[in-house]
């Protein structure tokens, strides 16, 4: 089910809605960011494109996935086809890593190919931010699309006023597929100290089906998800949060998981393990206008084991980071009002790979470590003229674990220039011109080995993966302009009307691409130069009894030799509106209409229109006696059309009914 919003998109529980989106009453509360200058601010003095998906408009999504949590975002595609551990990000046509996650505040950088990266229950998260746009000047590598933040559920979001502890329990199901879910929180704030356990499992028990009926194979999947929280705030200048989370997969799967099944892509039993951990201290003593800092210690790792159905093979896949970030916000008077953000970020990946024990140059062993600082300045010329000035030092090297391969090390200095005018209280209008860069992954550097195997009858050959370590960063120039409007009591004393549009053109140099020769039996990645350009708008009215709202994503892109970019998706249009007969209860529809993708690569497939229609409704008591419950219903996907999200040929799931109930303790 898709919501769109100007600055407030729906986000996801999972199909039990916890308490801090039980407030079903129509508010108009401002909307505030983070992400896009790593300071709190209005998104109407914020100058590039981001978006808010808030606890607000939480309450009628039920996703089951990344792609139904954020998938029609403007700007933004979730590809990879519709098994939820194949779900990657695309934002204007950049991909996978050249995309920064950020989850809790800590970096995810896991990219191999087929499998997705994206190792979190949607029920555990409350807010994501999406920035879009070149943003390493704060970010570093792989911010050339942009940057996407989660953030998840904390003890003071589930707490009723007035109590000190609670719980809630939620379940769902969902006829496609036939999932289940349930989860249960427990959390507590004893002044100083607060407290959060969550436990959630969500079993998709069969294939789904999409809107032809066809099965749709290998989608049957099984995860859990542990988390718990603790915080101390010895004043209240200072609090200090430790966080440790433990997700867990299982799955009859293929090899690559957003793929068909075929003689090349072996049925595999699959199981994931990702452990994180987040340790973090936030200081802002009251009254200083020099000292706002944050630090986060954070690290992750994930194993990846397949078992290959037809033939005894094992594969292990491992992959751990660890980071570091120290941040601070300040305040000046350099005979105009200055705000300056600034700091420095460490962090550090290896990755390792065996087949039956044995090494695995598919995935081979290899370690990364990166180290930036950066500060980025906001110049208040006048109460409506701000001028941002930034700049980033990146310095990273790569270290394979074959001697015979060669060290890389390389550096990148990515500046940042923008401005932003707000010509009153309900008008901006922004621009920006910024570097941004991604440095080659690991597996792109260094893979090496069979890639797929061929026809035993000698065409077409066995493809084996070329190592490459004289890969260059990938480079982009972005320009970007775009205008917004928000107006409270626009036309009655409780509506509110906003929009925002924005163009944006990114020339990339060394754009990383991989090739498959088939006839030399080769599959390698080379450097070549593009450029992205397109246009994004979003809007929404509002009311206490009514919304409508809309969004448009409109992205191009080509090669130096004028060939379209495989990464472009389809244009698309959302539409959405709702009825709220009173304050208990909404009823919605959302309509999406994506246009054909004919602009594909010479050896590539196009992509069919396709339109949907989702309907839902919810009921939030408000009598005391049913107080902190919620139940939702939803029809995803009304007249069951069958569709692909280009470029992914797989089709996505048909029709489904969902249900859902949560209640408080």
């Amino acid at each position: 089910m898709r919501q769109f919003s100007l600055y407030t998109t729906t986000a996801a529980v999972a199909l039990a809605a916890p308490a801090w989106a039980q407030q079903s009453a129509f508010t108009l509360d401002p909307i505030y960011v983070e992400s896009a200058a790593r300071a709190e601010r209005l998104i109407l003095d914020t100058p590039v494109s981001v978006t808010a998906v808030d606890a607000e408009n939480l309450l009628n999504r039920q996703a089951g996935d990344f792609n139904e949590l954020i998938g029609d975002v403007p700007g933004v595609t979730i590809g990879g086809g519709p098994r939820a551990i194949a779900l990657e990000p695309n934002i204007r046509g950049f991909t996978d890593d050249q995309i920064v996650l950020r989850f809790d505040g800590g970096r995810f950088n896991f990219n191999q190919g087929h499998r997705g990266r994206f190792f979190l229950d949607p029920a555990l998260v409350k807010r994501v931010e999406v920035v879009r746009g070149g943003g390493s000047t704060l970010y570093g590598s792989g911010a050339l699309g942009g940057v996407i933040s989660v953030d998840t559920v904390d003890a003071d979001d589930l707490l009723e006023e007035g109590r000190t502890i609670g719980a809630r329990v939620g379940m769902g199901y969902s006829t496609n597929g036939g999932q289940w879910s349930a989860n249960t929180a427990v959390y507590a704030d004893w002044g100083n100290w607060d407290a959060l356990m969550f436990l959630g499992t969500r079993d998709t028990t069969d294939n789904y089906t999409s809107g032809d009926g066809a099965d749709i194979p290998f989608s049957e999947l099984d995860q859990q998800n542990a988390t718990i929280k603790l915080g101390f705030e010895p004043s209240a200048d200072s609090r200090f949060e430790f966080s440790y989370s433990d997700y867990h997969d299982s799955a009859l799967t293929l090899a690559s998981a957003n793929g068909a099944p075929s003689s090349s892509n072996p049925e595999v039993n699959r199981e994931a393990d990702e452990q994180s951990f987040r340790f973090s201290w936030d200081y802002a003593p009251e009254g200083s206008d020099a000292l706002d800092l944050s630090v986060l210690f954070y690290g992750d790792r994930l194993k990846i084991t397949e078992d290959r159905v037809s033939a005894p093979r094992h594969d292990e896949t491992t992959y751990d980071s660890l980071g570091l970030e120290v941040i601070n916000r300040s305040r000046l008077d350099l005979g105009v009002p200055v705000e300056v953000v600034y700091g420095l970020e460490v962090f550090k990946e290896s990755q390792e790979g065996t087949r039956d024990g044995a090494p695995r140059s598919t995935f081979p062993p290899a370690e990364a470590m990166t180290t930036g600082i950066f500060a980025e300045a906001t110049f208040e010329l006048s109460p409506q003229f701000d001028v941002i000035a930034g700049a980033r030092y990146d310095a990273y090297n790569r270290k394979p674990g074959d001697t015979s391969l060669a060290d890389v090390e390389e550096e990148f200095f990515s500046p940042r220039i923008g401005i932003s005018y707000r010509p009153n209280e309900n008008w901006q209008v922004f621009a920006n011109l910024s570097r941004a860069y991604r440095a080659p992954s690991l597996s792109e550097l260094y893979n090496d080995g069979l890639h797929f195997p061929g026809n035993p009858f000698g065409f077409p050959p066995d493809n084996f993966f070329v190592p490459n370590p004289d890969l260059k960063p990938e480079e982009s120039t972005q320009f970007e302009v775009g205008a917004r409007f928000e107006k409270r009591g626009f036309r009655q004393a409780d509506d509110k009307l906003s929009f925002s549009v924005s163009l944006y053109n990114a020339e990339v140099k060394n754009y990383i691409e991989q090739t498959v020769d088939i006839f030399a039996g080769t599959t390698t990645s080379d450097n070549v130069d593009g450029r992205l350009w397109g246009l994004e708008a979003e809007a929404r009215y509002d009311t206490a009894a009514w919304f409508v709202g809309g969004g448009l994503s409109i992205a191009r892109g080509e090669g130096d030799d004028g060939d379209p970019l495989a990464s472009i998706p389809q244009d698309r249009l959302t539409l959405e509106a709702g009825y709220r007969p009173d304050e208990d209860w909404l009823f919605g529809a959302r309509a999406t209409f994506a246009a054909e993708q004919n602009r594909v690569p010479a050896t590539g497939v196009a992509g069919e229109s396709w339109q949907t229609l989702d309907l839902y409704a919810a009921w939030t008591p408000s009598s005391k006696a049913m107080a902190g419950s919620s139940f939702r219903v939803g029809i995803d996907n009304v007249f069951d059309q069958r569709y692909t999200i280009y470029p992914n040929e797989l089709a996505q799931p048909g029709r489904s009914l969902e249900v859902s109930a949560a209640f408080t303790f």
